[in-house]
């Protein structure tokens, strides 16, 4: 992986709405995205089983070496987006005071609910032609 990759629910209208924020504010314009329910997504679950039954944000990143991928997961993944946007999003940096329990409670809590907190349904995410090349099935 040579860019940062965010796995997103591509069935929430919340996680979609969230995809389309990020679009907007990356500067960098590198960050990919790939639903949770697709290839890349079920390639990334078979080699890293602890995520294997996550169904929230995930933040991979490369590290040192080139198949050394860090995986984040909630509160994490939700904070390093907020970090890589940059701009006004580090003061969400903020929560990182708070124990990491605390800030996945709160994560999950929105996790839960994510469905109701928006009127879409069944949302499928089209992304704008100059970001589709960004978008992993």
């Amino acid at each position: 992986m040579a860019a940062p990759v965010l796995l997103y629910d591509g069935t929430c209208g919340l996680c979609a709405a969230s995809v389309q924020l990020m679009l907007r504010w990356d500067r960098r314009k590198i960050l990919q995205f790939a639903p949770l329910e697709g290839r890349f997504a079920g390639t990334i679950r078979a080699r890293h089983p602890e995520i294997a039954q996550v169904d929230s944000m995930v933040w991979l990143e490369s590290t040192a070496g080139p198949d050394e991928v860090q995986v984040l997961t909630r509160s994490d993944a939700a904070l390093r987006a907020a970090e890589y946007l940059g701009g006004p999003w580090r003061l969400a940096l903020l929560a990182r005071l708070l124990p990491r329990g605390v800030r996945d409670r709160v994560y999950g809590f929105l996790a839960r609910h994510r469905h109701r907190l928006t009127r879409q349904r069944g949302v499928c995410l089209v992304p704008p032609a100059d970001a589709r090349a960004r978008f992993l099935s």
